[in-house]
C-alpha cells in the first residue's frame, strides 16, 4: 500500500509551524518559528504582531519542512492546515498559504480543528494507542477533557475551563509579579525552594462538574501579592 504524505501547517497563535507526516504517524520534518522573544516585552501574545510575524515566516517554514523531509510539493498527497479555534489574523495566514499551495498543485486541502490536532498528536507519541480514551488538553488558550471513542473526530468535550485557560492565568500572574513571559516556566522557576503551604488559593474544580475555573486562582494570587506589596510599603514608610 502506498504511503500517504501530508504537509501540515499551523499558525493558530504565536508559532509558525510546518511538518511532513507519513501515514499519520511518522514525522519526517517538524519546523517551528517561535515568536516568544517578540511577545515577552508585552507579557503576552499581541495578535497584530503575531499575524505580521506569521506572514514573514510562513513560506520559509514550509520550505524548510519540505527540505528536511527531502520532498517537494510534487511528492505530497495533501495539505492540512489549522482552521480554528485561534487568533483570527494568525489563522488566516496559515489558511491562505495552504489554499494557495493547493490551488497551484491541485492537492486536496484538509482543514484541521485545533483541538482535534492536539488529540491526534497522542497517536504520534503512542502509535499503538486505540480508542476509547480520554485526552486532557492544557495550553495557553484551552483547557478541556476530551472523550475519544472512534479515531479522533467526532470527539465529545466532557469538561472545559469556564473562564481563563491555565496558560492565560499564568501569564497574567507573572506580569503582575514582574516575571518574564511565558509565565508558566517563569513562575515554576521562581517557586523552586518555596513553601507549598505559604498561601491557600481557591480550588480550580467544581463539586458538581468536571469543569475547571482558573480565574479565581489567578485573582487570589494577584491579590495576595498586592497585600504583600502594601504591607512592605507600610513597614518601609
Amino acid at each position: 500500500m502506498r504511503d500517504v504524505r501530508i504537509l501540515g501547517i499551523e499558525s493558530s497563535c504565536d508559532e509558525t509551524a510546518a511538518s511532513v507526516v507519513v501515514n499519520g504517524t511518522r514525522v519526517l520534518s517538524n519546523v517551528v518559528a517561535s515568536q516568544v522573544d517578540l511577545h515577552r516585552a508585552y507579557g503576552g501574545v499581541v495578535p497584530e504582531i503575531a499575524s505580521r510575524e506569521h506572514v514573514k515566516a510562513i513560506l520559509p517554514v514550509i520550505d524548510r519542512a519540505l527540505h528536511q523531509a527531502e520532498m517537494t510539493l510534487d511528492d505530497l498527497d495533501g495539505i492540512a492546515v489549522t482552521f480554528g479555534p485561534g487568533l483570527i489574523g494568525a489563522l488566516l495566514v496559515g489558511v491562505a498559504a495552504a489554499k494557495g499551495l493547493t490551488a497551484v498543485t491541485g492537492l486536496p486541502l484538509i482543514p484541521v480543528h485545533h483541538i482535534e490536532g492536539h488529540v491526534a498528536s497522542a497517536y504520534l507519541a503512542n502509535p499503538s494507542l486505540r480508542p476509547p480514551f480520554l485526552a486532557l488538553i492544557v495550553s495557553g488558550g484551552h483547557a478541556s477533557i476530551i472523550e475519544v471513542r472512534d479515531g479522533v473526530m467526532p470527539f465529545r468535550e466532557i469538561a472545559r475551563t469556564r473562564d481563563d485557560a491555565p496558560g492565560e492565568a499564568f501569564d497574567k500572574i507573572a506580569r503582575v509579579l514582574g516575571l518574564s513571559y511565558p509565565g508558566g516556566p517563569a513562575i515554576e522557576k521562581a517557586a523552586q525552594g518555596g513553601r507549598d503551604d505559604a498561601f491557600i488559593f481557591p480550588d480550580a474544580s467544581f463539586e458538581d462538574s468536571f469543569d475547571f475555573s482558573f480565574s479565581g486562582v489567578k485573582t487570589a494570587a494577584i491579590n495576595a501579592y498586592r497585600r504583600i506589596e502594601r504591607q512592605i510599603e507600610r513597614e518601609e514608610g
